[in-house]
């Protein structure tokens, strides 16, 4: 087990370092010169000049991706290009906001998913199951943005239970921070709720016809005891993995609901950023959101090899 944990360590490392060299790649093999766009259309060629040196614009690729690379192992992203300030704590400031948002809606959609989904499972041949079934194939069916302008509608706009746009600081006033987070994590939560709750459903009714439940029953456990003490941890197994990759497409989603309910966060920064073609930050911003998922990915395999017995005596 060890060694698994340190070989996919390894493997995280190398992948990570490849993600480095694509999305520095691509983001200087874009038509246009930075320093050109920021001093406009009636800059001379020697102001441009001048102003490509400043950013380091004029070094070789390779000696800037070497010291972008370095720059980050040590915490510092470089400068941005148009705010002219360091992109490490602009990062930091708007992952205050969109990691909390990621992880709100996370816990919303397993409360949600978890008993629903072993409800489904344990009544899939009557009308309960039926209907939880029903409720995650509308879920699926919904964007996320719609139903946060529904939310936002129904709870902030008539009702005035919450903020309609804007985030108080956390550093003010924990708990209206948290308010303003809550209709766009319940629009993310509700939507990968639906989600987790058809693999729950699934996973349960397949464990039910494995040969260590009949084991089970036959050893003199009720059908509840089995499934409570056998059941549910081996129909855990293929979710995780689902899980993992929601926790992603959550954060992925986050950059979008922002944008819904103008929160100062990651999403707005990056649209900012593309516009004014600030590509440090756009540069640093998905190398960020890159490695998030990577890290996300190889939690969830050790997640699931300490769920899985068999996975931790395998080669």
């Amino acid at each position: 087990m060890a060694f698994q944990v340190v070989w996919r360590l390894g493997l995280l490392v190398l992948s990570l370092l490849a993600a480095s060299i694509i999305v520095f790649v691509v983001m200087n093999v874009l038509p246009g010169n930075p320093a050109a766009v920021i001093l406009g259309t009636q800059a001379t060629p020697v102001a441009i000049e001048t102003l490509s040196r400043q950013l380091g614009l004029d070094q070789p690729a390779i000696v800037r991706y070497f010291e972008w690379l370095g720059g980050m192992l040590h915490g510092d992203f470089g400068i941005s290009y148009v705010q002219r300030i360091p992109v490490a704590p602009l990062i930091a400031e708007r992952l205050a906001v969109t990691v909390p948002l990621a992880v709100y809606a996370t816990v919303i959609s397993l409360v949600i998913s978890v008993p629903l989904g072993i409800v489904a499972g344990l009544n899939h041949r009557n009308w309960v199951g039926t209907s939880i079934s029903a409720f995650s194939v509308g879920g699926l069916s919904i964007p996320a943005f719609w139903l946060g302008l529904i939310l936002a509608a129904l709870f902030a706009v008539r009702l005035h239970w919450f903020p309609v746009i804007g985030f108080v600081p956390w550093s003010e006033d924990p708990l209206q921070s948290i308010q303003s987070l809550t209709l766009p994590a319940l629009a993310l939560g509700l939507i990968q709720a639906a989600v987790l709750t058809r693999y729950i459903r699934s996973a349960v009714i397949e464990v039910q016809g494995e040969d260590f439940l009949r084991t089970a029953r036959a050893n003199g456990l009720t059908f509840g005891q089995a499934i409570r003490r056998h059941g549910l941890r081996n129909a855990a197994i293929p979710v995780v993995t689902v899980i993992g990759l929601s926790v992603t497409s959550l954060l992925v989603g986050a950059i979008v609901i922002e944008n819904v309910f103008a929160l100062p966060a990651l999403g707005l920064l990056l649209l900012q950023s593309i516009s004014n073609r600030d590509l440090i930050t756009v540069q640093d911003l998905v190398m960020v959101l890159t490695a998030f998922v990577l890290v996300v990915n190889f939690l969830t395999d050790l997640g699931y090899r300490f769920l899985d017995p068999r996975l931790r005596t395998a080669s």
